[in-house]
């Protein structure tokens, strides 16, 4: 809503009760982060503060701070970024403080829906999408204008990035390089230099020749005469 986080009849309550506030984000450093608008103190003083020092008008630009008029229980006010133009009578906000996230208040909302309800589609008056209901809220809020930046918007990427994380490295496949040329030409020669060597041996080597068997020496048998006479056989035997 305004540099204090809740609206100011609830601050008095909670004051008067001995309680402390609780450290909620608020719209106004929000608002001034997202947009790069230089204005500081409450959101309902923002729209006087902005004059003679930045650009104020009634329609809506990517960048621009969209301030509300303080309306029933938001008497501080509220102030949002334009994040989108979506067509002449629906813009994108970024903004905190607004609507109660899974009971918390103070919650930041990034590029939600605003649209023109006024009856002649001057912006002055909008309905704001209100996340407990998940869609817009039934209540029309006053608009002062638009106070737009003087520094280029930063709209092009999301406002809180998901990490991105490194993917593995791919693996390198590594191809077999080709042989330099000095290297195929040593090879080429040395397989040359073989040859010829091996020629040459094959050359120089003498040339076994088969080696003739010797056949076996036959021994002459003298052969015994045949002879019936014993006197004879037993001369025979001293011949």
């Amino acid at each position: 809503m305004a540099e204090s986080a809740f609206p100011q009849q609830a601050r008095d309550s909670l004051t008067s009760s001995g309680n402390e506030l609780p450290p909620y984000l608020q719209c106004v450093p929000y608002a001034r982060e997202q947009s790069g608008i230089a204005i500081y103190g409450d959101a309902h003083t923002w729209w006087d503060k902005a004059e003679g020092k930045f650009k104020r008008g009634s329609r809506p630009k990517v960048g621009a701070v969209m301030a509300f008029q303080p309306h029933r229980n938001m008497q501080l006010g509220h102030v949002a970024a334009v994040s989108k133009i979506i067509d002449n009578r629906t813009v994108l906000l970024r903004h905190a403080n607004w609507s109660p996230i899974n009971g918390r208040r103070g919650q930041i909302e990034n590029d939600v829906k605003a649209i023109d309800v006024s009856p002649n589609n001057d912006w002055s008056a909008v309905r704001v999408w209100y996340h407990p209901i998940q869609a817009l809220g039934k209540t029309a809020w006053p608009i002062h204008g638009f106070i737009y930046s003087d520094k280029a918007p930063k709209f092009d990427k999301p406002a809180f990035a998901k990490p991105r994380f490194a993917a593995a490295p791919a693996r390198k496949v590594v191809k077999p390089s080709k042989p330099s040329v000095s290297f195929s030409n040593a090879f080429a020669d040395f397989d040359k230099k073989s040859a010829v060597a091996g020629k040459r041996k094959a050359i120089t080597r003498p040339i076994a020749r088969p080696v003739a068997q010797v056949a076996p020496r036959r021994v002459a048998v003298r052969q015994q005469p045949r002879t019936s006479d014993p006197v004879a056989k037993a001369l025979s035997l001293y011949d």
